[in-house]
């Protein structure tokens, strides 16, 4: 680098070292408010309050602390008096740090938290205790009426005695106020009755005496009120007779010149009634010509305006009526060829539906008839296999099946009243008789409707069948019945 070149950025690092001696000067300055303080350690110990100051960072710690006052609530419970009275005792107290270096030195090194709302809770619980203890002392070295009466000085000696303590912490009483004193024993009451009764007594007293001095008084000035009163009204009594007397002079003067004027308007007035009443005569003349002009135009504007609607209206009704008898006759043409549309349609219809339905039916009638003739066949066919011997091998199965058709009206009976005794008093042995008797019927029942000979049949049961005949089982022929 040679010497031009050093001397042009020798300006460049003068701007760069005051920017950054400025910036440096910018973080190191600390600005606290008027209520705050700003203890700085380190270096050198100090304190900043209402102000600015330089802080070197990293080598120096600030704290905060609030210069406030702050409002602190004290209350005993239980605190003995000299007398061994047991009372209650509510105050209130307000404090702060006090301003001077020192003890803002002595706060932050005795409640110091870090935090600042900390720190304030911090000596609010400290200043409450010492409050409570240095209340509780001064109560034990007081009676009862000193505390009771003298409420001030109480709360000045409980103020003196913790002020000296709370001054080594940096604090400082501003002020302390007694707010309540009770007791549970009843002994302030049983003061204030006597109290009480002391000052009803005195005020009953006063209130007597006043009572007494005020009719004395009241007297008195009655007395010099009535003869104030009677002085009074004779003084009104003439004055009103003076007034009265000025009042008549007054009212005939203007009386009179009432009459004069009154006299002058009713002349004044006749005079503008006359002149009004040719004028309305000359109004209403000229309002009956009018009047006359304007019934002649409008009967004329009403006659020719008659004219007009009756023309107008006949020529309406007209031409109202030829196209009524237009749409009239139109919609007979149009409902006419709708209704032969319809009913043709309806017959299309009709007709076609009565096509299908007929078409449906000889299909249904075929195909059942092929059914039937196809079960009649094969039914035909399975009948052919049967021999004698099967058939009559099925109807004395079904022998049982009749009799019991014929007894099961008997089971079903609640009551059977017998007429006939009998023979032999065995009326009621007949019953069995008579089911014995209508099922000895079935094979000339069975030979009447069918043609075959049960008896017969049952003879020829016995004989052996050919083998070269095959009989077919009735389970088969029954299996195969239901199958068709």
């Amino acid at each position: 680098m040679n010497i031009s070149e050093f001397v042009g950025f020798v300006p460049f690092v003068i701007v760069l070292v005051i920017i950054l001696l400025l910036f440096g000067l910018i973080i190191m300055w600390r600005k606290v408010s008027q209520d705050k303080a700003l203890v700085v350690t380190g270096l050198r110990k100090r304190v900043i309050s209402g102000g600015g100051g330089f802080v070197i960072p990293l080598l120096e710690k600030t704290d905060v602390i609030s210069l406030e006052n702050m409002k602190i609530y004290v209350k005993t419970d239980g605190a003995l008096t000299e007398q061994g009275v047991d009372i209650k005792a509510d105050g209130v107290a307000v404090m702060k740090v006090k301003s001077d270096t020192e003890s803002i030195l002595a706060a932050v090194e005795q409640f110091n938290t870090g935090n600042e709302k900390e720190t304030i809770e911090v000596i609010k619980d400290t200043a409450r205790d010492v409050l409570e203890g240095k209340l509780r002392e001064i109560i034990s070295t007081m009676t009862v009426e000193d505390i009771y009466k003298n409420r001030e000085k109480f709360a000045s000696q409980v103020q003196e005695v913790a002020a000296v303590d709370l001054a080594d912490m940096g604090l400082e009483i501003k002020a302390f106020t007694i707010r309540d004193i009770s007791d549970n024993n009843g002994y302030l009451e049983a003061l204030g009755k006597k109290r009480i009764a002391e000052v009803k007594r005195d005020a009953e007293i006063a209130e007597a005496s006043a009572k007494k001095e005020t009719k004395i008084k009241t007297a008195q000035a009655n007395r010099e009120g009535e003869e104030a009163r009677l002085i009074a009204e004779t003084q009104i009594a003439e004055a009103s007779k003076a007034k009265e007397l000025k009042v008549q002079e007054y009212r005939r003067e203007q009386e009179t010149e009432k009459a004069k004027a009154d006299m002058a308007y009713e002349i004044e007035t006749s005079k503008v009634q006359q002149d009004a009443e040719k004028e309305k005569m000359q109004v209403l003349i000229v309002k009956k010509q009018k009047e006359i002009e304007l019934a002649e135009q409008e009967a004329l504007r009403k006659e020719r305006e008659l004219e007009a609607v009756i023309k107008k209206q006949a020529d309406a009704e007209k031409y109202s009526a030829e196209k009524k008898t237009e749409a009239e006759r139109y919609k007979e043409v149009q409902d006419a060829l709708a209704e032969a549309e319809g009913i043709k349609a309806l017959g299309l219809a009709k007709a076609e539906a009565k096509r299908a339905e007929g078409i449906a039916e000889v299909e249904i009638i075929r195909e059942k008839g092929k059914a039937e003739a196809e079960a009649m066949l094969k039914k035909a066919e399975a009948f052919k296999q049967y021999n004698e011997a099967a058939v009559t091998q099925m109807i004395i199965e079904k022998l049982p099946e009749l009799a019991k058709a014929v007894a099961e009206p008997l089971s079903k009976t609640d009551k059977i009243v017998i007429v006939d005794s009998g023979e032999n008093g065995k009326g009621a042995g007949k019953v069995t008789g008579y089911v014995t008797d209508i099922i000895s019927t079935l094979p000339e029942t069975v030979n009447a409707i069918t043609g075959i000979d049960l008896t017969e049949l049952i003879k020829h049961k016995a004989k052996p069948v050919p083998a070269s005949i095959s009989t077919p089982t009735p389970e088969k022929t029954v299996s195969e019945d239901t199958t068709l």
